[in-house]
């Protein structure tokens, strides 16, 4: 049975391990709507009930038939290969605060791919987790509302061991494996459980201020493209400048020719590098 080694307080505690699913955000969301009952390879979950009960619930599958990324796109996932996992949270927060938990989640993971393979692992805001200049994890974050009460679940999804990556994607996607000497495969789980803890440590101290102002510094220190051209791609309006790192509610701020400084909300927006994906 495959069952995590956790050293987190309550992240992750209650798992389950699906074989195959459709989405492990939408494992989560049937939990909370219908209270269905879900059994995997380490167990079941059952019916959701009020309160914190399930706080830091995991569901993680070894393979997604339909997981989505921002803007509903697709996220490739090779069988076995590659780590797809969403977290349940009841934060307790504003709700403004509640999209800058995705900002937190990339910390984790970039933490743990950097202890776990030594790879310069960055950010490119405001979740897009790079290594050398393409994409090797993908985080959607949703919020639900249960029992009255917003709940925030986050899908998490690393190319771990794949070692194909479509044409059309190989300018901005790769994987640990294509990375690695000798393209080495890694160990999922151990991953894994570093992401949980990292996340956990994060979080706490993201929820004493509910805002990124005790975590803003090395956030910035992660981010790929701070101090370079940017361009920022709104449906209404596009805006090129210089980014200058995330303030402390994690909006982007990009400085324009014109020295004006604009604050950019995640959302829908897309920030590519003026030359490229990064």
């Amino acid at each position: 049975m495959k069952i995590l080694e956790l050293k987190t307080k309550y992240i992750g505690k209650q798992h389950i391990w699906l074989t195959q699913t459709d989405s492990t955000n939408e494992v989560i969301k049937r939990l909370l709507r219908d209270g269905q009952t879900i059994e995997g390879e380490s167990g079941k979950i059952s019916r959701m009930i009020e309160g914190s009960s399930h706080n830091g619930l995991t569901v993680i599958a070894d393979h997604q038939l339909h997981g989505k990324g921002r803007s509903g796109k697709d996220w490739i996932d090779e069988i076995g290969s590659n780590i797809a996992m969403s977290i349940l949270l009841r934060p307790g927060l504003r709700a403004e605060s509640l999209s800058q938990l995705t900002l937190v989640s990339a910390m984790a993971v970039t933490k743990t791919i950097k202890d776990m393979t030594g790879f310069d692992a960055k950010i490119k805001w405001p979740n897009d987790v790079i290594i050398g200049g393409k994409k090797v994890c993908g985080i959607l974050t949703e919020l639900e509302i249960a029992a009255g009460h917003y709940c925030v679940i986050i899908g998490i999804g690393i190319n771990v061991n794949q070692s194909t990556i479509p044409d059309e994607l190989k300018d901005m996607a790769t994987s640990l494996l294509n990375e690695s000497e000798g393209c080495v495969p890694y160990d999922r789980k151990a991953i894994i459980q570093s992401v949980l803890l990292n996340f956990e440590n994060y979080y706490d101290e993201f929820c004493k201020t509910g805002n990124m102002s005790d975590l803003m510094y090395e956030y910035n220190s992660l981010l790929v493209n701070r101090n370079e051209e940017v361009k920022v791609l709104d449906p209404s309006n596009e805006i090129e400048g210089i980014s200058r790192g995330i303030d402390d509610m994690g909006r982007l701020l990009v400085e324009t020719e014109d020295g004006q400084w604009h604050h950019i909300y995640a959302g829908e927006v897309s920030v590519r590098g003026v030359y490229g994906y990064v």
